[in-house]
């Protein structure tokens, strides 16, 4: 929800300025001034900055327990570094590659939007197994999903999968 209305509301403000060709965050924050406000540049660059600082752990620490949880490895925040190596070691070696990135010359806003695109076409085989898996009481027992929960669970599987084919096709075109 707030990726979308991010996307509505720099389109509402940008695109009516003439401004459709956005390369980096600097130039979005620049674009922001003279139509947003004086203190656009200021709340953008805080933004960015929050948004970095709260992604950064998550991340990081999502890779990490994942990882960890393919090896068979201890796994916890709780846990001290010497008995937890593998999950420490991955949250510093994702987090270098974070910092790394940022100086590696990447479009950071063609990085987001290639993210986003690929987020996109893997959450449709992901949706399609959690909406298999939880409609199986063997594997969900009493918390198996029925009625409109699971309906708008296939609703919004259904609404991943034409769009990752939109996609495909536009690019193909």
């Amino acid at each position: 929800m707030i990726s979308f209305f991010i996307i509505l509301t720099t389109a509402a403000t940008l695109f009516p300025a003439g401004l459709h060709n956005i390369q980096t965050s600097a130039e979005a924050a620049a674009a922001l001034r003279p139509i947003a406000g004086e203190f656009a540049f200021l709340l953008f660059a805080l933004g960015i900055l929050g948004t970095g600082l709260l992604a950064i752990p998550v991340l990081a620490g999502s890779a990490a327990y994942a990882v960890a949880e393919i090896m068979h490895k201890p796994a916890s925040l709780k846990l001290k570094a010497s008995s937890a190596r593998h999950f420490y070691g991955v949250i510093v070696i994702a987090t270098l590659i974070g910092v790394g990135l940022d100086f590696s010359g990447i479009d950071p806003i063609k990085a987001l939007i290639w993210s986003a695109v690929i987020n996109g076409i893997v959450a449709v085989p992901l949706m399609l197994a959690v909406m298999h898996m939880s409609s199986l009481p063997e594997i969900m027992g009493n918390f198996t999903v029925t009625g409109k929960t699971k309906l708008f669970g296939w609703l919004a599987t259904g609404l991943m999968t034409l769009t990752a084919i939109i996609l495909g096709v536009v690019n193909l075109i």
